[in-house]
């Protein structure tokens, strides 16, 4: 599990998943979301630019975000 401290109010998902390292570019981080792979609070989410807050939970590639 990775924890995320958010700066701010919210982080961009794409921006999100490149900050931590799941994935190297914006590109790639775009096409794993449109392709339903990356879950936002349990769900599959296809938004590349939903606004992750403050103790959501992202998950992609066996990995789980939280965002605190």
């Amino acid at each position: 599990m990775i924890e995320f401290k958010l700066e701010g109010e919210y982080i961009p998902l794409i921006q999100l998943l490149k900050a931590t390292n799941l994935v190297q570019t914006g590109g790639e981080a775009q096409i794993v979301v449109s392709e339903g792979d990356v879950k936002y609070n349990g769900q599959v989410d296809y938004r590349k630019r939903l606004k992750v807050k403050k103790g959501d939970v992202v998950e992609f590639n066996n990995q789980k975000i939280v965002v605190i």
